[in-house]
């Protein structure tokens, strides 16, 4: 695995946890205050990021950037019914247009602060393009 993966990979399984536990608790009371619901919601958004049809892989730069991009909010204000739409249609906004990133976080195998830098604003760019 290569240190990119590991970076994103450790915040990702943190935030499954602490969904998992939210939405067990969740189910005994209806009334949530906003932070709790936020961090449900984003556990949704990160489990409907796994799903991928069959015998389609995904390269791993392509994975790593799409887990920062949850990390870092950019899911956020998509619905968990669209995430599986907007995690195509970023994948193919990142293949065809952020190229360069990608190369990048393959050639480097970590997400150094420039690469960061990058991804944020191809993130951006992308949220005014689909959001």
């Amino acid at each position: 695995q290569v240190k990119a993966f590991k970076q994103v990979a450790g915040k990702v399984k943190l935030e499954l946890a602490q969904y998992r536990e939210l939405a067990a608790f969740a189910q005994f009371g209806s009334d949530l205050d906003a932070r709790t619901r936020a961090q449900l919601d984003r556990g949704a958004r990160i489990v409907e990021i796994f799903k991928q049809p069959a015998f389609s892989p995904v390269d791993a730069e392509v994975q790593i950037s799409v887990l920062w991009a949850a990390q870092n909010g950019f899911f956020d204000g998509v619905e968990v019914s669209d995430m599986v739409n907007a995690n195509a249609n970023l994948q193919e906004f990142l293949l065809t247009r952020k190229a360069d990133v990608l190369k990048r976080i393959l050639d480097e195998k970590e997400i150094t602060d420039e690469i960061a830098g990058e991804l944020k604003a191809a993130l951006e760019e992308w949220t005014k393009i689909y959001g």
